[in-house]
């Protein structure tokens, strides 16, 4: 549901984003968001170094 909604959003051009503990918890959470092309996401204030990181690094290799 969340990918269809992304893409409904992307389809439509419309921001897409997520607000809720799932990013902050589990890391491939925020991976598969960035990967379904979502454009923003809320963090944890604990783990958002880590995260964006994450993120940083599977932007590079997706060529974002």
């Amino acid at each position: 549901m969340i990918k269809m909604a992304v893409e409904g959003c992307r389809r439509n051009g419309k921001h897409s984003g997520l607000c809720g503990q799932a990013p902050s918890d589990y890391p491939e959470m925020a991976e598969y968001l960035v990967e379904i092309g979502i454009d923003s996401m809320s963090l944890n204030l604990d783990t958002v170094l880590q995260t964006t990181q994450i993120i940083l690094e599977l932007e590079q290799r997706l060529g974002r």
